[in-house]
Parts: C-alpha cells; structure tokens; sequence
C-alpha cells in the first residue's frame, strides 16, 4: 500500500492480481448482480490508487481492501437504488459441487431448488454466506468489514445454514 501511495503501478498491479477474485466476491456478496459487481470491482482498484496514501499499516490491508469494496458496493446499491438480486454465479457455485452424471434436467430442477434455498435467505444472512463462501474470509474479516460483532456474524450464518440445510443443502 505504501508503494501504491508513492505512485508504484507495478504495486498496484500485484494487489490486483492478488485480490481480483476476493474483492469481487465482497462486492458481489453486496450487489448480487454479475455486471453490477464487475463494474464496482474495477472501479475499487481506482479508489485504491487515488487513496493509498489514507492506509494506516497495522490492522492488515486485506479487511481495508475489503471494507473499501463494501462500501462502494453499497453506494452503488443506493446510487441506483436497486433490489439485491441474486443472479446465475451463485446457483454456479452451489451447484458445481453436483454430480457430473446429472442430465440436464436434473441439473434445471437443482438450480431452481437452490434459487428456492437462496431465496430463504435474508439478505444480511447471504451477504455473510456469501463473503464466507466465495471469498473464503474468516469470521473476524467478515466482522471487521461489515462492521458488525463476530457474534452477529457467527449467528447470521448458523441461522443461513440452518435455513439452507432445511433445503437438503449441506
């Protein structure tokens, strides 16, 4: 971060390589929407660049990063005052884990059943499903960057687990 702020695009470079898929999941797990997340997420990597020099080294720069991400996803939400809806890379990732010997309609049928699962979530629940699963963060990243207890954040996914494994998802 200090090498951004001194103006070293080559730094830039490296977090982009290190965190294009992290940060867009943060976004994503936000904005819900594949074209909405990509613009956001590229836009991110701006913001990095004209901040830097606002890191304060000591609490890590992966929940800086993030916390940066999450809030430009959520002026985006504002910004165009959108409803948060799920698109087609979450049944993706869900449903990857479906076995390849699926017809086509199996698979139809299982997308639909995830979307039904998804849907039972609280938007809360799947942004927290959403930053644990797909951007791999732990509790405490997903805590310090919405900004919300651990507890809250270890109960919003016990309770989003609870509600998918009433889907038959585990």
């Amino acid at each position: 971060m200090k090498s951004i702020a001194e103006g070293d695009k080559t730094a830039l470079k490296e977090i982009y390589e290190e965190y294009l898929p992290y940060l867009y999941s943060v976004v994503y797990g936000v904005v819900q929407q594949k074209e909405a997340a990509e613009d956001v997420t590229s836009e991110v990597f701006l913001r990095i660049w004209k901040t830097a020099e606002k890191y304060r080294p000591g609490n890590g720069h992966k929940g800086y990063l993030a916390t940066i991400a999450r809030n430009m996803a959520i002026d985006e939400l504002r910004k165009h005052k959108r409803e948060v809806l799920p698109d087609d890379d979450e049944n993706d990732i869900i449903s990857s884990a479906a076995s390849e010997e699926q017809g086509p309609e199996e698979l139809i049928v299982e997308n639909l059943s995830v979307q039904e699962a998804l849907d039972r979530l609280k938007p809360a629940e799947r942004e927290v499903v959403s930053m644990k699963i797909l951007s791999e963060m732990t509790f405490q990243e997903i805590a310090d960057t919405l900004q919300t207890p651990l507890g809250t954040v270890t109960w919003r996914y016990q309770a989003a687990m609870k509600k998918l494994r009433s889907c038959g998802y585990e």
